[in-house]
């Protein structure tokens, strides 16, 4: 039995690589997989053998750090979340939502402020200055000339990441600024048609180097974070959380009660009040979700 990765799925045949020579071959799932409801997805680690034609069948689906259904795939390490300065402006509001979705699915998140020459440095700073308090690494970039760029790179060393961002914050030319040499030459990252519609539909892992990927996808559009129950929300928000063991009610909100370790924390200006808001809003947003979900 070989072991490999997939980093690839295009109707049911699934590109996979060797972890121990390299080779990219195609493969199918045995027919179990559909019988026990399990599909094999992309970033999964599995195990396989070759056939005859030099196919393979995937046999086994190793055990998933994490698992995201939108886009599917499996064993994520790391989200760099780009950010625009200006054109469009900043949106915290989202930023704070796919915080919470990356500590949700044990994934590292990085956040990136890009085209930071188009913004006033006092306003980058406030901005980055907010999120570095909270333990969350910043890097300030300009994808167009490449500053910020070897920053990024490092962060790529070692992990499995997945890039996201807006509609015209500059992703696109970050991703090509970074992989023009290794990536671009195929002519499939990032590309985009005249009307700047990324035409890119299907997952798929490029190798950079023997423990390095970058995961080119459609993107995390909605960053449907409905999976967290409302009362389990401000446990995401790790700046709120270190204050919950300070609550005198058990199961408290930190939007109503008094006595609330949270609500104590951001009178005491520990706690960002924007962050706060963001918290109250999504928390009402999951708990009228949960009210109708029958």
């Amino acid at each position: 039995m070989s072991k490999g990765l997939i980093i690839s799925n295009i109707s049911n045949m699934y590109e996979v690589e060797d972890i121990e020579n390299g080779n990219i071959i195609k493969c199918i799932p045995r027919g179990k997989f559909k019988k026990d409801e399990i599909t094999p997805v992309v970033g999964d680690k599995i195990e396989f053998e070759y056939q005859e034609d030099e196919t393979g069948v995937i046999n086994q689906i190793c055990e998933r750090i994490n698992y995201i259904k939108r886009p599917k795939m499996s064993n994520l390490t790391q989200l760099i979340f780009v950010i625009s300065m200006k054109m469009p402006k900043p949106d915290l509001l989202l930023l704070d939502k796919q915080l919470a979705f990356a500590e949700f699915n044990k994934i590292k998140p990085v956040i990136c402020l890009n085209k930071i020459d188009l913004e006033n440095e006092k306003i980058i700073n406030e901005i980055s200055e907010i999120y570095t308090k909270i333990g969350y690494k910043v890097i300030k970039t300009n994808a167009k000339t490449g500053e910020g760029v070897t920053e990024i790179c490092k962060c790529l060393e070692n992990n499995v990441t997945a890039f996201s961002g807006n509609s015209g914050v500059g992703k696109s030319t970050l991703i090509n600024n970074i992989f023009k040499d290794i990536l671009t030459q195929e002519g499939e990252v990032s590309n985009k048609n005249k009307r700047g519609k990324n035409t890119t539909t299907a997952i798929k892992l490029y190798k950079i180097d023997d423990n390095s990927y970058i995961a080119d996808t459609p993107g995390f559009s909605t960053f449907d974070i409905y999976e967290i129950p409302s009362e389990d929300l401000a446990h995401y928000f790790i700046d709120l959380a270190k204050y919950i063991k300070d609550c005198k009610f058990v199961g408290c909100t930190h939007i109503k009660e008094d006595e609330c370790g949270i609500k104590n924390a951001l009178e005491n200006k520990k706690i960002n009040s924007q962050r706060y808001e963001t918290y109250c809003k999504l928390y009402t947003e999951l708990k009228e979700k949960e009210q109708h979900k029958w």
